[in-house]
């Protein structure tokens, strides 16, 4: 991780938001002051202003007073008004005018100036007209042409009778309020350029205090993320940041354990898959292959590092086309074949889900295993049969119709004779539909037989079969029928279908006790038909339950051989079932019954419309 640059840092960000809430809170105040000395300022001034102007006001009303008789002329009562202004203490005023009624200057402070108005007309001057015309005061700020601020007032002169005789203009500078106002807000400037430096000495020691146990953590945390859990932070106080430190030396402990219990597991697992006859291959969802043991490796030809990360239906040369990996762990297991030239070498694939809490699938173990032995067995016990069927069937055919001929009188003792070749010829019917069966295998086996297969309503075959044996069961076994009413089309060979069916009925019949119950079952799953058949027979125990689908096996011998069976019923009926691209097993408790089950494919409705 790039170490984090004093420009980026949370330090910086510290010092800019402590100078800025400092920035801030001086403007707030500056300001303010400012406004509020602003005003002070120009108060006091009016109030100067005011106490001159009452002054020279009481003067000009005595002297207007004075001289209002008739016979006085104006050049006395001019020169009076103008002898007043003169010994006027004007200070800040710069500029008085007296004005008649008639809007006449009858004197003025700036009597030897260049641009005199005495004896002229004031018409231009708003605050005279106004006062002229209203007997008000009024007053404004203005700017002269040389850039300095002044303040204009108009004021009323009275006589003695009330009655307005002029009105009083005059100009004052606020020269002096602004200059002393510029000079507070010079001071103000440099204190606060004083404090802001002062504080972001202060924000960087504080930003120190506050960031450098968050440095720590961080430091910390990168050397926990190498792998080393062996180090400590520093705990500074009691405040929140010592309590996150606390609670992230507890966290380095925690995981510090968890690590250690996690590899202790890691290294039970590789051991593990190590020392496994099986090879193992675990895969993510996505079946990418993520981990391979030594044996799998082997028994595939690849080397571990280059299998990683390949897709497993890839690794196991299995056609996407033909195989979604999602539909693995349904299929249970599969024979793989890894023959080459002149090599058979079969691999059996075991396929299971991982799933995380939320039952999410999250991978897929594959278990492998060498099966070629067995299947060689299986091949060599296969082809035995099939010869010695062929072998058999013609010599028991002929023997068979050698008994019936001797059967028919052939034979001298009437009474022991025909017991005998009754028993013989039972036992010879017996011999030839194990002969039949193990052609029919052996057809199977080869693929020699197409099938021919055709589009029913697999319900309706059903309740036909279970109507056809239940016309010549016994009345003390009972048939219970757990069928939907809706259709479900198959695309199966009908013949071979209900051989299935008749095997599997049959053999629930013959070991079901009296008064027991066989109950039929069907239902949808996904898009396949599960169909079950439940006898109260006697049961099969768990390590034998899956070889009663083995050729010539036999759960209870001298039963079945009383009652006529060959061992080949079940097995001829995985080969069918498993040819329609279904499955069949069995469940089972002892003393409790058996019941087997098997699946087919649905037919989707675009396939039926097609077909």
């Amino acid at each position: 991780m790039n170490k984090v640059g004093f420009f980026r840092s949370i330090q910086l960000k510290f010092i800019v938001i402590f100078i800025l809430i400092l920035l801030i809170a001086v403007q707030v105040i500056g300001g303010y002051f400012g406004s509020k000395l602003e005003d002070k300022l120009k108060n006091t001034f009016d109030q100067s202003i005011d106490d001159k102007v009452n002054i020279l006001q009481e003067n000009l009303e005595r002297a207007f007073s004075e001289n209002q008789t008739e016979d006085s002329e104006d050049s006395t009562l001019q020169e009076e008004v103008q002898r007043i202004v003169q010994i006027f203490d004007s200070d800040n005023i710069t500029n008085i005018q007296i004005i008649n009624m008639q809007s006449r200057v009858l004197a003025e402070s700036n009597l030897f100036s260049n641009q005199s108005k005495i004896g002229k007309k004031i018409t231009n001057n708003p605050l005279v007209s106004f006062t002229l015309r209203f007997g008000e005061s009024d007053q404004v700020e203005l700017r002269t042409p040389d850039n300095e601020n002044v303040q204009a007032r108009s004021i009323p002169i009275m006589n003695n009778e009330g009655n307005q005789v002029g009105v009083i203009y005059l100009q004052a500078s606020m020269e002096s309020v602004y200059s002393q106002l510029e000079s507070i807000n010079s001071i103000l400037l440099r204190g606060s350029i004083l404090a802001i430096s002062v504080s972001a000495v202060i924000g960087i020691l504080v930003a120190r205090t506050i960031t450098k146990p968050i440095m720590e953590m961080r430091r910390q945390a990168q050397t926990m993320a190498r792998g080393d859990f062996s180090q400590k932070v520093n705990v500074y106080g009691k405040d929140e940041i010592g309590q996150l430190a606390e609670t992230f030396n507890d966290l380095n402990s925690r995981l510090k354990h968890s690590r250690a219990l996690t590899e202790e597991e890691r290294r039970k697992l590789s051991s593990v898959l190590s020392n496994m006859s099986d090879g193992v291959i675990a895969t993510d969802k996505s079946g990418a292959v993520t981990l391979m043991n030594e044996a799998a490796a082997q028994l595939i030809g690849r080397r571990q590092d280059k299998v990683r990360g390949e897709f497993l239906l890839d690794v196991l040369q299995l056609d996407e086309k033909t195989v979604d990996i999602t539909d693995l762990p349904d299929s249970g297991s599969m024979i793989i074949d890894f023959s080459d030239e002149g090599n058979l070498f079969l691999i059996r694939a075991n396929f299971s889900t991982i799933s995380d809490e939320d039952g999410d699938i999250t991978g897929f173990i594959t278990v492998i295993s060498d099966v070629t032995e067995q299947e060689k067995v299986e091949q060599e016990r296969r082809e035995f049969v099939s010869n010695v069927s062929h072998e058999l069937r013609t010599p028991l055919t002929t023997m068979r119709s050698y008994i019936e001929a001797l059967t028919d009188g052939a034979w001298e003792d009437r009474e022991i004779a025909p017991k005998f070749l009754q028993v013989t010829q039972k036992e010879t019917d017996r011999m030839i539909r194990m002969v039949n069966d193990l052609l029919q295998l052996s057809r199977m086996d080869s693929k020699d037989q197409p099938l021919h297969k055709e589009k029913i309503d697999f319900i309706n075959l059903y309740h036909d079969i279970i109507d056809r044996f239940s016309m010549n069961i016994s009345e003390k076994i009972t048939f219970k029928r757990n069928l939907p009413s809706e259709k479900f089309i198959v695309w199966v060979n009908k013949d071979k279908l209900t051989q299935v069916l008749d095997n599997v009925i049959s053999n629930a019949i013959k070991y079901s006790p009296e008064g027991g119950t066989i109950r039929f079952g069907a239902q949808k799953q996904k898009n396949q038909l599960l169909v079950s058949i439940e006898d109260q027979g006697m049961g099969i125990s768990q390590d034998k339950v899956e070889k009663i689908f083995e050729r010539f096996y036999r759960a209870d011998k001298a039963r079945t051989r009383k009652l006529g069976g060959t061992g080949l019923g079940l097995a001829i009926a995985k080969e069918i079932i498993e040819a329609h691209d279904g499955r069949i097993w069995a469940k089972s408790k002892e003393g409790k019954g058996t019941t087997v089950l098997f699946t087919l494919p649905l037919m989707n409705q675009k396939r039926r419309d097609k077909k």
